[in-house]
């Protein structure tokens, strides 16, 4: 199975970038993964949150095979534990998809298109980070699960 998440934009801030990279590289250590990402909407102030969510929706569609499974990080997804998050991780890996694809979209959010093509969501947190920050925390997770995976020291239960 490869992993891929699929980002909206660019990372701005360097520390992140940093993250970012030293995480990828641990993730590629354990499963096949990649990071892509698609042009976030310009004009923010010229147009409305719907039409950036549908513009930014028709790029993150235009990145989804028909046999891929998606799940977005939002809102009002459910909420695993890091334990919880591996066996999910697992199952998938058991179930012999060939592509599970994790998506962060832009500041305001996933166009009813985007939700209606997910098979799921997800959310870090009922807190509310912002999407850059996002990239990083939801990356580390997924390093932690792989770590749990293969019984590696590094989650601590």
């Amino acid at each position: 199975m490869k992993v891929t998440l699929l980002l909206v934009g660019k990372t701005v801030n360097n520390y992140l970038k940093d993250g970012i990279k030293i995480y990828e590289k641990r993730i590629k250590h354990y499963i096949p993964f990649s990071i892509k990402s698609v042009p976030g909407f310009k004009n923010v102030k010229k147009h409305s949150a719907e039409l950036h969510k549908v513009k930014e929706g028709r790029q993150i569609l235009n990145n989804i095979n028909q046999g891929d499974e998606v799940f977005l990080l939002d809102e009002k997804g459910f909420e695993y534990t890091s334990l919880e998050f591996s066996n999910f991780i697992e199952k998938k890996i058991i179930s012999g998809i060939k592509n599970l694809i994790f998506v962060i979209g832009g500041a305001y959010g996933f166009s009813n298109e985007v939700y209606k093509r997910a098979n799921g969501q997800l959310t870090l947190s009922k807190m509310t980070f912002s999407h850059q920050l996002v990239r990083l925390i939801f990356l580390e997770q997924i390093y932690r699960a792989m770590t749990i995976l293969k019984g590696e020291p590094y989650h601590h239960s």
